[in-house]
């Protein structure tokens, strides 16, 4: 007989612990799709920009290292273009600038609402701490990274609506003068970098290599 004190325990099956099982696999296995996805993705990304990238290069000089020195030829630049070229794996502005750009570097004021227009921060060799941050006035040769963030600034070409020109982030607004020098009233901090630059003749520049600062070295710039 049954003690009506003690009923019988009814034993069943408890499916919580099945379910926390059933759901922490689920789980784990929505994470390996979405790692995998994100995989495939990035390979794909990669895929497409190396060829982009390995566009940009130059023509490397075999005197020196490598990776460190680039000849660009010039000769078919036109005032107000541009050729973008790879150097130590960034993206290297090279202009040709017009004879208003230049005018537009040495007019009253121009000065007044840069960060930094006599470039005394360490962003250039002591050969392009000048008042067009060059080598020589009529080539611009930058580093084409954003100082607020490390976007790629776009390229405005002088025009009839704006014949100095300059460049202008589009991740942030941050804009610069065609000398690469910061406006204040944007959040990039510092001047555009200028990279060690030699006239090898007047169609063909050397990147990597300052003949009037010969122990400028990139990596103490105050930031790229």
């Amino acid at each position: 007989m049954q003690d009506p004190e003690n009923p019988p325990i009814s034993v069943g099956k408890d499916t919580t612990g099945d379910k926390i099982i059933d759901d922490d696999i689920d789980t784990k296995r929505r994470d390996v799709l979405t790692k995998l996805t994100f995989g495939a993705g990035c390979a794909g990304v990669c895929a497409l920009a190396y060829p982009f990238l390995d566009s940009l290069n130059g023509t490397r000089a075999s005197a020196f290292d490598e990776s460190d020195v680039v000849d660009v030829d010039i000769s078919m630049l036109r005032p107000g273009q541009q050729k973008v070229v790879q150097w130590r794996n960034w993206p290297v502005f090279v202009q040709r600038r017009t004879p208003e750009a230049l005018a537009s570097l040495q007019a009253p004021g121009a000065d007044r609402d840069l960060r930094d227009p006599a470039s005394r921060v360490l962003q250039q060799p002591r050969d392009a701490t000048n008042w067009h941050r060059s080598v020589v006035p009529e080539i611009g040769v930058y580093i084409g990274i954003c100082t607020h963030l490390g976007c790629v600034p776009n390229y405005n070409a002088p025009s009839a609506a704006d014949l100095a020109g300059g460049y202008v982030c589009p991740c942030h607004g941050s804009h610069f003068d065609i000398a690469g020098r910061a406006f204040s009233d944007a959040p990039a901090p510092y001047n555009l970098p200028v990279p060690p630059v030699t006239m090898l003749s007047a169609n063909t520049l050397r990147i990597g290599l300052s003949k009037g600062d010969p122990t400028f070295d990139i990596n103490d710039i105050q930031q790229i």
